[in-house]
């Protein structure tokens, strides 16, 4: 039996330190947003979808797709924005569902989804249970901005532009408390391995 289970946070949350954890473990993390770079790349179904809704200016010198050109035309256009999301997203799904088939035929027993927007996009029904990646709202506001070099505001804007991690809380079936040391991160992950029943590290 393969348990899958569905990883989030929040940005700055310390998502992907957990994430790179259950990667060194050996187990199959598979990351939504790598898929969604190769669901666009040149000759892909949805690359082609693309160009011919927005256009070959879209485009560049090597006829891939310009993720600054697209960013600004749909950071403008809210229809324009949910035009991409409706041609990216089900190939992102249909990627990552056949990852973790691959996965299940091999026998393994943990397979991971690392999806950000998990609860945003409603896409919990792809996991067995979900696991949170947890910080309070100071600590995510200071890494954010040391981070990415944000002012306050700047940092504030980008955490308001998701669900808050005290709503996502309510939500996930496990939670991790990213505020410590690494150390004590891995701890808990140790902790919800076994709780799980997942045994073997390779």
């Amino acid at each position: 039996m393969s348990l899958v289970i569905g990883l989030t946070g929040g940005i700055a949350s310390g998502k992907s330190t957990v994430s790179s954890m259950l990667k060194k473990m050996g187990f199959t993390v598979i990351d939504a947003d790598i898929e969604a770079r190769l669901a666009v790349e040149k000759g892909t179904e949805a690359y082609e979808e693309i160009v011919h809704h927005f256009g070959e200016d879209i485009l560049n010198e090597t006829d891939e797709i310009d993720r600054a050109k697209l960013g600004s035309i749909i950071f403008q256009e809210e229809e324009q924005r949910l035009k991409l999301n409706s041609i990216v997203h089900p190939a992102v799904r249909q990627q990552m569902l056949q990852k973790k088939e691959a996965a299940i035929q091999k026998g393994e027993s943990l397979i991971i989804l690392d999806i950000p927007l998990l609860f945003e996009s409603k896409l919990e029904y792809l996991a067995d249970q979900t696991l949170l990646i947890y910080v309070d709202e100071q600590t995510q506001l200071a890494r954010l901005m040391a981070r990415n070099k944000l002012t306050e505001d700047e940092a504030k804007a980008r955490i308001r532009s998701q669900l808050p991690l005290a709503d996502k809380k309510k939500l996930a079936d496990d939670i991790i408390y990213n505020i410590g040391t690494i150390e004590e991160t891995q701890h808990q992950l140790l902790s919800l391995l076994k709780k799980w029943g997942i045994t073997n590290h390779h």
